[in-house]
């Protein structure tokens, strides 16, 4: 008896200084977060062509001013403390390692160098700037060089674009994630003038795309303040439709957006049309 207290004790402290060494190996934490790290897409169902009855690709804009989107746009911080990251900050620091592949169009046929791209999207700017006059009253001008650096804070919108189908295997309508472009607000030296390019896309990230889906799976997002142990990750985020956004773009044989026949009121009202128009669809298949 006195033999099996002993095994006992000893196994017991043998697990204490397990768990006591796991907790070391990261002293700004009391727990291994090893299940969102270690953590992996799950593949989304193959469909076949001929089991796709009804079709419809919808282009959605999410608005980072939006607060109930705000969690996409802190931490600014590409090394924050809490080890959280924002979307627009997860995507680059992708682009940087060469670990996806992105586009120059949402149709992801055109592939970009990830190198190439950003070299030539931080290479410094070279601006004149006039600082006075010389002795025979003409203007000075001073050539200075401004570094260029990719700042989430720039990032205020993202556009998604989605495939709406039904599938006659199950009867039910399916939304699935086609592609997602950070934008940001462009400009361009002309001379002495800043002029304003417009709302352009950085580049197009296949969301179907495994390599994309696992990294999106092992990041966690700053998605609610009151609980830190219930962080969803940006899989799940997508996966879920857990934001707010508007529809810009239905597929159509003008290849054309809302915004280019419509504006202010209704631009709005076309989009609510185009939304209930999906809703309605999906309520109808089950109509008595």
């Amino acid at each position: 008896m006195k033999n099996i207290v002993l095994i006992t004790s000893a196994f017991m402290l043998l697990a204490h200084t397990a768990m006591a060494q796991t907790v070391e190996h990261n002293w700004n934490d009391f727990h291994d977060r090893s299940h969102t790290t270690m953590s992996r897409a799950i593949p989304l169902p193959y469909v076949r062509e001929s089991d796709v009855i009804w079709e419809s690709i919808i282009w959605r804009t999410i608005d980072l001013h939006e607060e109930r989107n705000q969690y996409m746009y802190f931490p600014l911080d590409m090394d924050d403390p809490t080890g959280k990251i924002n979307l627009a900050n997860l995507f680059w620091r992708a682009v940087t390692r060469s670990e996806i592949t992105v586009y120059e169009d949402d149709e992801l046929k055109i592939p970009i160098d990830n190198d190439l791209f950003v070299l030539n999207y931080t290479r410094p700017d070279t601006i004149r700037l006039e600082i006075g006059y010389d002795d025979d009253n003409n203007e000075v001008y001073q050539t200075i060089i401004r570094p260029r650096e990719f700042d989430a804070g720039e990032i205020l919108q993202f556009s998604l674009k989605e495939a709406w189908f039904i599938d006659k295997q199950d009867n039910r309508q399916v939304v699935r994630a086609i592609a997602l472009a950070p934008y940001k607000d462009e400009f361009r030296m002309f001379g002495q003038e800043e002029m304003y390019l417009g709302r352009l896309p950085l580049f197009w990230i296949p969301m179907q795309a495994m390599t994309v889906r696992n990294l999106m799976a092992t990041n966690t997002a700053y998605y609610q303040e009151n609980n830190m142990a219930g962080q969803p990750s940006w899989d799940h985020i997508f996966t879920s439709h857990d934001y707010n956004s508007f529809i810009s773009r239905e597929s159509n044989r003008f290849n054309r957006t809302i915004s280019t026949y419509l504006t202010g009121e209704d631009a709005i009202m076309e989009a609510d049309r185009i939304e209930d128009k999906l809703l309605n669809i999906s309520i109808d298949m089950w109509e008595y």
